[in-house]
């Protein structure tokens, strides 16, 4: 208090009104004034603390980044908001129409990533969903939006969550192997399909059913984090949303779908994941 000037605080006062009606019997209302303006001031916006936090702590991605937010609200109110709502909840004035929902961000749970099961994604994460788009889905692939664009708009999501303040959210990107070479070999590819045959009844057909078309027994009962229907995926499209390369379905089957019914498979080694997705890409037209 020491530090603000007394001429500073006399304004402030006088703008305010606090000096001719806020507690007019009591001598030190202007002190109370001022300290009610800055614990106001600090709830505010807690946020731009956050963003003072060592980067370098985080790797694998940032806390909300404060100077960004007016220049990331621009563009989510032009691009964003019909869907996905003014306050990040998935219920713009599209959402009611669309079969499959608009992501709420309010939860901090995203599907599509490269960190671990329950942790954020990377910038790189919501960079590539925003520009990519989602197969199936109303969300379209906004590559028209400039390298600043994409940058503040990523920021702006993050603020609806608190989750993004918590150091114990973040988590470095796994780095996934390169698909193994017996995967260019026909006659090798079908042998190894036929193990992933085998795994893939036990562990994915009572949802995914037995052909993988997503009519397993299960499938008509599941629901996401949101309470919305969560149908398991047709695996005999060519183009799947989380990714059409055999990279990406290895990847889901490493770290899973959160928010869905989809669990990560790390419990099964790196071979026997190959070995599944040997077996979904049989499914696939050839």
């Amino acid at each position: 208090m020491s530090n603000i000037p007394r001429d500073m605080i006399n304004a402030s006062f006088s703008t305010s009104g606090c000096m001719n009606h806020a507690f007019p019997q009591f001598p030190t209302r202007r002190v109370l004034c001022v300290i009610a303006m800055l614990v106001i001031s600090a709830s505010a916006f807690p946020l731009a603390r956050a963003d003072k936090a060592d980067p370098s702590a985080h790797p694998s991605s940032r806390r909300p980044d404060f100077s960004l937010w007016a220049a990331g609200r621009d563009v989510y109110e032009a691009r964003c908001v019909v869907c996905h709502g003014i306050a990040g909840d998935g219920k713009g004035e599209m959402s009611a129409s669309l079969p499959i929902k608009p992501r709420s961000f309010r939860q901090g749970v995203f599907k599509y990533r490269t960190t671990p099961s329950g942790k954020l994604p990377t910038d790189e994460d919501l960079k590539g969903t925003i520009t990519g788009g989602i197969n199936g889905t109303a969300m379209g692939m906004f590559t028209m939006l400039s390298d600043n664009e994409l940058t503040a708009v990523t920021e702006y999501v993050k603020f609806f969550s608190r989750r993004w303040r918590d150091p114990d959210n973040y988590g470095a990107p796994i780095q996934f192997p390169s698909p193994p070479a017996w995967l260019d070999d026909s006659k090798a590819i079908k042998e190894h399909a036929l193990r992933g045959k085998t795994l893939f009844s036990t562990a994915c057909a009572a949802c995914h059913g037995q052909a993988g078309a997503g009519n397993g027994p299960a499938a008509a009962t599941l629901k996401d984090t949101w309470g919305s229907p969560s149908p398991p995926a047709d695996l005999c499209q060519p183009h799947l949303r989380f990714g059409s390369t055999l990279g990406d379905v290895y990847r889901v089957l490493t770290i899973g779908i959160d928010g869905t019914p989809m669990p990560s498979f790390d419990s099964y080694t790196p071979a026997q994941r190959w070995d599944l997705v040997a077996f979904i890409a049989s499914l696939r037209p050839q």
